[in-house]
């Protein structure tokens, strides 16, 4: 796992892009980022978008949104214990299924990245490509999550009692309007959820680099511990 998101392992030395790069060009530079960004991106993705990515995962598990958490116990105690169940793990499918939407949207991102943007990632802090991921496909990534998390979140019973109270509720101003949609509270979690594994590994490599994807990553690598 930890070669497949080598993602940024040329990150760590801010001052590097105008030091020791007279052996290698802009050009190649630029490269090697893209080649280990691609690389780390798709297996970021793969973690993700698999069966239990999200499930299983403490850190990105999708709970109840806040309005259902406060009447979990009592709901339970009315005999719809399975309905709560049900929803969870709905709502982390739904995000499971949603995520290899992102593998497209950010090779385009990483496809589009300018010589400026290289070098802001590479003189940047610890989550300057993730920051740069999240700025150029967040819109997209809703519009492509949003379909497939309603999809599998309807199937579920208990949405529309959801809905309808939380509805009322947002109306009074009890509760946030954001958490009026199931599908749209999904769709946020599960952005979160990817832009914060992203930033994770990012900060591992930052920290502990281990290689890059390529051999023009590699040179650009080596060059920047320098």
């Amino acid at each position: 796992m930890r070669r497949g998101i080598a993602f940024l392992a040329m990150l760590i030395a801010a001052p590097a892009w105008a030091a020791g790069l007279q052996d290698v060009s802009n050009r190649d530079a630029v490269s090697g980022l893209k080649d280990a960004l691609t690389q780390g991106a798709a297996a970021a993705v793969s973690q993700l978008g698999v069966e239990n990515g999200f499930l299983g995962n403490a850190k990105v598990r999708i709970p109840l949104p806040d309005p259902l958490r406060r009447i979990e116990g009592g709901a339970r105690l009315l005999g719809l214990q399975s309905q709560i169940d049900e929803l969870k793990t709905s709502m982390n499918r739904a995000a499971e299924q949603a995520v290899p939407e992102a593998k497209p949207l950010f090779v385009r991102a990483i496809r589009n990245m300018t010589v400026l943007d290289a070098k802001a990632i590479l003189t940047g802090g610890d989550t300057s490509a993730t920051d740069y991921f999240r700025k150029f496909t967040s819109t997209d990534l809703t519009l492509r999550f949003l379909p497939i998390v309603t999809k599998v979140t309807r199937r579920v019973g208990l949405i529309e009692k959801y809905d309808q109270l939380v509805e009322r509720a947002a109306q009074l101003g009890l509760v946030d309007p954001k958490q009026a949609r199931i599908e749209d509270y999904v769709t946020r979690k599960a952005l979160d959820g990817l832009f914060l594994t992203l930033a994770d590994e990012e900060k591992k490599i930052r920290q502990d680099p281990a290689g890059a994807a390529t051999a023009v990553a590699r040179k650009v690598f080596d060059l920047l511990r320098q």
